[in-house]
């Protein structure tokens, strides 16, 4: 570990200095005027952040997505001004009237960074710790990335070379996520990230210390990063100069993570605030505010005061950031001339277009056969793989069991790594028993464009990933998430790895998109209507959910239609349906067999298979009519979940089969039985609807 950076050419004037202390009294104005929010931590970090966005980062203000720029990621998003000012001062579009309008409706200043909301902002972190998974899953992209277009690049000469700078504050680095997330960092030996450690000793209930006694930097160290410590001037603030040294070196250590720790004083100086942890998450008060702009030569009567030198001389980040990007685009046509192959599938990749005919290589399968739907999907990815390589993934450690392995050959693993396969830019990713950081890092691998990421586990740990889930919809990121082992259906395990309300759960989550295909064919269809999403809308859209079974499930002929998120599988045969049986996934079949036994019994009963009741309800009322006739009012809904989702499609005398308990250690085949997941009882049920329907 080094805690004496030893070597700095910064070139540190009074006006930085002025810049820095007008960020501190601009966060307290903010705070102030609202009445709300968190000005400490932006008060104490200023220094840090001066000197990523003004010293080290290469950026562009004027193009805040450009594809050669270093990413910046704030997990500490409470202290969302610690970014804003800098976006302000830059020029990337905030101006002092968006500062004032902080934490308000309609402002382009949430409470927390929002991305797509506010330009410069990469990604939304709110919860604490997400942002170090977000920028990890960030720098693997940026690895795999460089090996679809510039493998044979020599380090650091490469267009598709850059960083990504992380802040994460005390809080950050307790949750479990960051532990899980470092962890993986550190393994990949992700020499491209960068994360500064606001160690300032303060969360909400006060010094760390009634929570935290570990030594972090030895933790890191033990991760695999390279650690250093920037220690304080004489007067408590960071020193920007060790500040700038240190992000110098680790921007040098291209072997492995850098972590960087800045012991900080927060809401320095404020005379009296300083180091509580009321200004941790409170307004200073107007007279603490006051005394702030004193101790620092601000105008006590002033508020939101921004010398126009300062802003001039801050506002020089576009000057270099048009010149850095200048340079960037004459190595990145350089590189354009020397590989018009790769240009070209640049030019598809980022455009999120397809390669020519990869329908055509989508699994159909044969009807009549039993396949499970997770073993559907992994040969579905098997194909896909071949033809689009900018496609890949991995599992938490559950590959066998997800069929998550696009390409047995070959692992994302860092150079060095003894396991046969491993490649710095290989295509499958093993993520280890880590699933709340690989969703995360997902999000980050999405946000960081130019690939299409995938990851699984068993969808009872979908509890596992569910903040990093919310946020992929919240940000509408184009990732796909697969959960297998989808019900009791996966037995002997027990009722602590049976989904029970997790289908129910997720599909309560706005934006995100749950597939439980029927067969092995809707598993094929699910994963093209997936793609073509992700083609339309690339980088937007909806994340997606695949859940699969263990369990081998009869195949249907294929219907295009399963896209639509719900159609008529098999039709009533004698005259118009007298009974609907909606079914989803394994339950599916059910609903066939009960089909079979009432069709017999002279009631026409029409089968709908509802993959997904997402797809479903974007569709136009004339086609879910066609689907679910309003006249025909006995319905049975059936899956192996609570029934909480089927209540709208039933109606009052509908019919719910559901399981609204655990389930317990059996046979599959036994399981079902016993909780009544059989033909029989299905047909029952729809017997018990057409008599309250009549009535």
């Amino acid at each position: 570990m080094s805690t004496k950076p030893t070597t700095t050419d910064l070139q540190w004037t009074e006006l930085d200095q002025r810049a820095v202390d007008t960020v501190r009294v601009l966060a307290a104005d903010a705070v102030q005027k609202v009445g709300n929010g968190h000005p400490g931590t932006a008060m104490s970090l200023a220094p840090a952040a001066y000197t990523l966005f003004q010293k080290v980062m290469r950026h562009d203000p004027a193009d805040a997505d450009w594809a050669g720029r270093d990413r910046f990621v704030l997990s500490a998003g409470h202290t969302s001004l610690t970014l804003y000012i800098q976006l302000y001062l830059a020029g990337y579009g905030l101006e002092l009237d968006d500062l004032k309008a902080f934490r308000t409706w309609g402002s382009k200043t949430p409470g927390h960074p929002e991305y797509g909301h506010t330009t410069g902002v990469e990604t939304t972190t709110g919860p604490l710790g997400q942002g170090v998974a977000n920028a990890v899953g960030m720098a693997m992209a940026s690895r795999y990335e460089r090996g679809l277009f510039d493998p044979d690049a020599a380090p650091g000469t490469s267009p598709f070379d850059h960083m990504v700078w992380a802040v994460a504050g005390d809080g950050c680095l307790q949750e479990g996520i960051s532990a899980e997330a470092s962890s993986l960092a550190g393994h990949q030996k992700l020499g491209n990230l960068v994360l500064l450690w606001d160690d300032n000793h303060i969360s909400i209930e006060g010094d760390t210390e009634t929570a935290v006694s570990e030594d972090t930097l030895k933790r890191y160290e033990a991760y695999g990063w390279h650690v250093q410590r920037v220690e304080q001037l004489p007067n408590g603030d960071l020193d920007p100069a060790g500040l700038f040294a240190a992000l110098q070196a680790a921007k040098a250590e291209t072997g492995r993570p850098s972590f960087i720790a800045a012991r900080s004083i927060i809401a320095w100086p404020a005379p009296h605030a300083q180091n509580t942890e009321a200004s941790h998450g409170s307004a200073l008060g107007d007279e603490e505010v006051a005394a702030t702009k004193r101790v620092l030569g601000f105008d006590p009567e002033k508020s939101f005061e921004v010398a126009d030198e300062v802003i001039a001389h801050t506002r020089e980040a576009l000057d270099r950031g048009r010149e850095a990007k200048g340079e960037w685009e004459k190595s990145f046509a350089a590189w354009r001339t020397a590989n018009p192959e790769r240009a070209a599938e640049f030019d598809r990749i980022s455009a999120g277009e397809l390669p020519a005919g990869w329908e055509d290589r989508l699994p159909v399968f044969e009807p009549g056969k039993g396949v499970a739907t997770r073993a559907a999907s992994g040969k579905v990815l098997q194909a896909l793989g071949e033809i689009i390589p900018e496609l890949w993934g991995g599992s938490a450690d559950l590959a066998g069991s997800n069929n998550t392995t696009i390409d047995k050959t070959s692992s994302f693993l860092p150079a060095g790594n003894p396991l046969p396969g491993a490649d710095p830019y290989g295509r499958t990713i093993h993520f280890g028993i880590r699933e709340h950081a690989m969703a995360a890092a997902m999000n980050g691998i999405a946000l960081h464009g130019n690939t299409r990421i995938y990851g699984g586990t068993f969808l009872v740990f979908s509890d596992y990933m569910r903040n990093a889930v919310r946020l992929s919809a919240l940000m509408h990121l184009p990732v796909t998430y697969v959960w297998t082992h989808d019900s009791i259906g996966l037995g002997e395990d027990g009722p602590t790895h049976q989904p029970v309300e997790h289908l129910a759960a997720l599909r309560a989550i706005p934006g995100l998109n749950i597939v439980r295909p029927a067969d092995a064919n809707e598993t094929s269809i699910a994963w093209r209507e997936i793609l073509r999403r992700y083609t339309k809308v690339f980088g937007k859209g909806a994340p997606h959910g695949l859940a699969l079974t263990r369990q081998g499930v009869p195949t249907y002929e294929a219907n295009e239609d399963a896209a639509k998120g719900g159609y008529v599988l098999f039709e009533a045969e004698g005259g118009q349906p007298q009974v609907l049986l909606i079914g989803t996934g394994s339950e599916v079949h059910l609903a066939v067999e009960a089909r079979e036994e009432l069709q017999a019994a002279g009631i026409p009963t029409r089968v709908v298979s509802m993959p997904s009741v997402e797809w479903f309800e974007e569709q136009d009322q004339a086609y879910k009519d066609s689907v679910l006739p309003p006249s025909v009012k006995a319905r049975v809904a059936v899956e192996a979940g609570i029934g909480l989702t089927w209540y709208r499609y039933v109606g009052d005398a509908g019919r719910i089969v559901s399981l609204e308990h655990f389930g317990a250690s059996a046979d599959a085949k036994v399981l079902f039985r016993e909780f009544g997941f059989t033909g029989e009882h299905v047909a029952a049920a729809a017997r018990e609807s057409l008599a309250a329907a009549t009535r």
